[in-house]
């Protein structure tokens, strides 16, 4: 990678139109999606696929009630991806997981990543922790593996929203990311018909969104071919980062949840392979390793 690469972080501008027909949210998650890489060292597929299902749970998280709530968007496909995880926090922070980083199917015909061939057939969950209440769990197939469409199906078919969602990576000859980011627009309860009519019609305009990031423009910007001929306001810009939140203490106790019996087998495992008697646990939001000896874990 080039490290002398300066990207600016990640944002999110929010708004809504001027009618209350809907909300929209555009990201530039160039920076998110490039530290997602060098976490996890993903190849140029692994890196649309994993860094476009991040992109989007940014969005969505930073539409949660409460500080403390997180959304998770799980996908489990039998493409050589294997299981996709992006969790989103209420400020838009977010962490991601791929079982398979080094998944990178033949490119389309027309030279584009194929994510949908890299996730395969299979669902997408989304886990709703919102407050004290138990979590909230909704699944659907996957309509094509290529992230937006499934996203947008998932709010349509189990929260009844309707949604557009434009999602895109590029990434640059060196793996880096080149070029990241997203447009969500929902619509609210009753809203103006010919609000939607524009809507749907500027929809078209924001297919290949990583080339207006690619090129330089804004959120400002790309907001404005989103909302073009519609009225609308911008709210606020958040700041948003790749960001794990796990710790030594965390880890220690998911270890010591297996039981004295277990981290004993386990011990005794390590000895057996001429490695020293101890555990080690590695975090697989941001691969960082946590290494115990029994003292630690049983003392």
């Amino acid at each position: 990678m080039n490290e002398n690469k300066k990207i600016e972080p990640a944002t999110i501008l929010r708004g809504m139109t001027r009618d209350g027909s809907a909300r929209v949210l555009v990201i530039n998650s160039r920076k998110m999606v490039d530290d997602m890489i060098k976490y996890h060292h993903t190849t140029p597929t692994a890196s649309a696929a994993l860094g476009r299902t991040l992109t989007a749970a940014s969005m969505i998280g930073t539409m949660l009630p409460e500080n403390g709530d997180t959304v998770t968007v799980s996908i489990s496909g039998d493409g050589p991806c294997g299981k996709l995880i992006a969790v989103g926090d209420y400020f838009g922070n977010v962490k991601g997981y791929i079982q398979n980083p080094m998944a990178n199917p033949p490119k389309k015909p027309n030279g584009k990543l194929d994510v949908g061939a890299a996730v395969g057939r299979g669902t997408i969950s989304f886990i709703k922790s919102v407050g004290n209440v138990e979590p909230q769990i909704g699944t659907i197939e996957l309509v094509s593996g290529e992230i937006a469409e499934d996203i947008a199906t998932y709010f349509a078919k189990s929260e009844q929203i309707p949604t557009v969602l434009s999602l895109g990576v590029l990434v640059d000859v060196d793996y880096t990311c080149l070029a990241a980011g997203g447009v969500l627009i929902q619509l609210m309860p009753f809203p103006d018909e010919k609000t939607v009519d524009l809507i749907e019609r500027n929809a078209q305009d924001l297919v290949n969104i990583s080339r207006y990031f690619e090129r330089g423009m804004t959120n400002e910007e790309i907001l404005d071919i989103a909302m073009r001929d519609i009225p609308f306001d911008v709210f606020d810009t958040l700041t948003v980062d790749y960001k794990c939140d796990c710790s030594r203490e965390r880890m220690e106790k998911k270890v010591k949840s297996l039981g004295k019996k277990e981290i004993l087998s386990m011990l005794d495992e390590q000895v057996a392979e001429g490695k020293p008697r101890e555990l080690c646990a590695v975090c697989r939001f941001c691969n960082t390793e946590y290494t115990f000896d029994e003292k630690q874990l049983l003392g």
